[in-house]
């Protein structure tokens, strides 16, 4: 079997990588996967393809994919969107990318933006509003880059992401589970959240020691409050920051006093003897309110 990179090799299909092309396009560009970036590549047509159906990305839709790495999923994502905005860190793979295209995928190559650039650091990106977020997340920045694309691109109504399988269930635990933490209560806030599947480490190169998980996110308004997002996200992280602490002790800081933490509470409709894990997004924006009413009082 065939692996040219120029060639559909094992992809199954014109267009799109598969393993042999993976590997021979980073011996071809010097590229070995590091940790720094946390940088593990897929390797599997079939996944990818999953992922942009997972993603329900259209025509309309103009994508913005985080760490592209060799291409895999940005090729997928050209077949049915209408544009892809790719954000690369590494400036060998950013440069590389539009060869890339141009090679498996040249009716496409137009519809291909790369933005060679820190995803934690970008504050814009060319061309239309994006629509979507696709991406094979790295898992040390996974959660911190979904929220903060949610908050600076409010355009972005949905997004699919793949992430370590730990970081999944956190994303979309509920209230009352044992990983129900800050994660899932910050997407919560912009998005409906869901476990959409579980993917094998066998789909990558290098094989991670850790499964991966496809987490979807809808967006839909933030709870009502009279108490902005900072503030009821700066509950959250104090509920959190000790789990086994009751609320009325873990925001005793932000209250001034325990006594004004529980006034609070109560006033919000939760017992102070409450933790935080037992709590949802719209009671933690009740608090929230509730707490700051009477600080600044």
């Amino acid at each position: 079997m065939s692996t040219d990179p120029t060639t559909p090799g094992e992809g199954g299909r014109r267009g799109l990588l598969g393993a042999g092309a993976v590997r021979e396009l980073a011996d071809r560009l010097g590229v070995r996967p590091t940790k720094q970036w946390g940088q593990n590549f897929v390797v599997d047509a079939n996944t990818v393809r999953r992922i942009v159906r997972a993603g329900q990305v259209t025509g309309q839709d103009h994508v913005v994919e985080i760490g592209p790495g060799l291409g895999s999923l940005t090729l997928a994502l050209l077949e049915t969107a209408g544009r892809v905005t790719a954000v690369e860190v590494d400036p060998v793979l950013a440069g590389a990318l539009p060869d890339t295209v141009a090679q498996f995928a040249p009716d496409a190559a137009e519809r291909l933006e790369v933005v060679h650039g820190d995803a934690m650091t970008v504050t814009e990106l060319p061309g239309p509003p994006p629509t979507a977020l696709v991406a094979n997340l790295p898992y040390n920045v996974s959660v911190p880059v979904v929220l903060r694309f949610l908050e600076l691109f409010p355009s972005i109504e949905r997004v699919l992401v793949m992430v370590q399988l730990e970081v999944a269930e956190r994303l979309a635990a509920a209230p009352g589970s044992k990983v129900y933490g800050v994660p899932s209560v910050k997407a919560a806030w912009w998005t409906r959240v869901r476990l959409a599947g579980k993917v094998p480490r066998s789909v990558f190169w290098p094989v991670p020691n850790v499964d991966s998980g496809l987490v979807s996110l809808v967006r839909h308004a933030p709870p009502e409050t009279s108490a902005t997002r900072e503030q009821v996200f700066a509950v959250v992280d104090a509920a959190f920051a000790q789990r086994r602490k009751t609320l009325r002790a873990a925001l005793r800081g932000i209250a001034g006093s325990g006594e004004v933490a529980e006034e609070a509470l109560v006033a919000a409709g939760i017992d102070p003897r409450t933790r935080g894990e037992q709590v949802d997004v719209a009671g933690f924006a009740r608090i929230a309110a509730e707490l700051m009413a009477r600080v600044t009082t």
